[in-house]
């Protein structure tokens, strides 16, 4: 059977705060949570960002679900398209993010920046700037090197 669909579930210590970061950086709606009753820890919750859907989650370590603070950070990046690239990169900044790249135009045809949020998570922030055919893009790659 073929999937539907691929949908990021973020492992984070502080959930709620998260959630609140997510909310007021990126334009988030919890969709809804849902509240372990032994602990008050968020077991689930379902944000929407845009079109697409992020599940968040506090730490189960017992369950396996550990934050990237917990396992020395995450090879995994998630790719945030937004109509204003320096914008959104300096809401995150003045929320608690770290700016690991600062935005600038690519000969890809999107202005791009990465943060890092405060829960160890990495965001390529990308506003569209021009469409780009792949072979085009290699060419400029290429012409780069």
């Amino acid at each position: 059977m073929p999937a539907t669909r691929v949908t990021p579930y973020l492992v984070i210590k502080g959930a709620e705060t998260a959630i609140d970061f997510y909310k007021q950086v990126f334009g988030a709606e919890e969709l809804f949570r849902l509240t372990d009753p032994g602990d008050g820890r968020i077991g689930h919750a379902e944000l929407k960002i845009g079109g697409s859907e992020i599940y968040i989650a506090d730490e189960y370590p017992d369950f396996g679900a550990l934050s990237p603070d917990t396992i020395g950070g995450s090879p995994v990046s998630l790719h945030l398209s937004v109509t204003d690239c320096d914008g959104v990169v300096e809401a995150a900044e003045r929320a608690g993010a770290v700016v690991l790249r600062k935005p600038a135009d690519q000969s890809f045809g999107e202005r791009t920046a990465q943060v890092l949020d405060p829960f160890g998570h990495r965001w390529f922030i990308a506003q569209p700037t021009e469409t780009v055919a792949p072979e085009e893009m290699q060419r400029r790659w290429e012409a780069e090197a």
